[in-house]
């Protein structure tokens, strides 16, 4: 059996993005005996229920999570990028009370902070913390884009201030897809890690079936 857990996913319901269909996402996970597999579509959770029932019948435990968009200074902020960017950030319910979380931050995220897409912020992310997972994200998450950009101590800043919100229920998120940025950064996020004794957890953007 396969240790390997998938917790970065994307299916159909990442719209214009995703390439995987939910049902063949449980299949293969199952093929591979990977004992669980993540949900972790682009500031939605229309694909949950789907989600969960290929999940039971392929015999493979669904992880129900979502890759938010987060605006660096607030979500009722709608002005440009450079005033406002927003990261992506990986967050998964580890129990009940961490799925309803969920539901609140993404309906939040449509109502309130929709801004060219579904967006919170850390004080509304803070407020629905209990029973949820967060990772770091992909290049687009916050510690990554700072590393890009050469702002090493803002990046460190980041990773802090989501470690004392989540505490132990916080990661920094390792990929390589041969990606040269992601080469770039690899070593300063383990850096990053060892230096705040946040865990890394590796993972794959995963957008397609194969």
């Amino acid at each position: 059996m396969s240790s390997f857990v998938h917790l970065h996913v994307h299916s159909e319901y990442s719209l214009l993005d995703g390439a995987a269909r939910i049902s063949e996402l449980a299949k293969q996970a199952a093929s591979f005996c990977m004992p669980a597999l993540a949900l972790t579509d682009h500031g939605v959770m229309y694909g949950v229920i789907p989600f969960y029932k290929a999940c039971r019948e392929a015999g493979v435990k669904p992880v129900i999570g979502c890759e938010f968009y987060v605006a660096e200074t607030s979500m009722h902020e709608k002005s440009d990028k450079e005033r406002n960017p927003t990261y992506h950030l990986t967050v998964l319910a580890k129990n009940a009370e961490g799925y309803r979380n969920l539901l609140r931050l993404s309906s939040a995220a449509h109502l309130e902070g929709f801004h060219h897409r579904p967006r919170i912020d850390l004080p509304l992310l803070a407020k629905h913390a209990e029973g949820l997972v967060v990772l770091s994200g992909c290049l687009k998450g916050e510690a990554a884009q700072k590393l890009l950009s050469g702002r090493r101590e803002e990046a460190v800043a980041a990773v802090r201030r989501y470690a004392d919100i989540f505490k132990d229920d916080y990661y920094i998120e390792l990929q390589d897809h041969g990606l040269p940025e992601q080469r770039k950064i690899l070593p300063e996020l383990i850096a990053i890690a060892r230096e705040t004794g946040v865990p890394p957890v590796a993972t794959n953007d995963v957008h397609y079936v194969n």
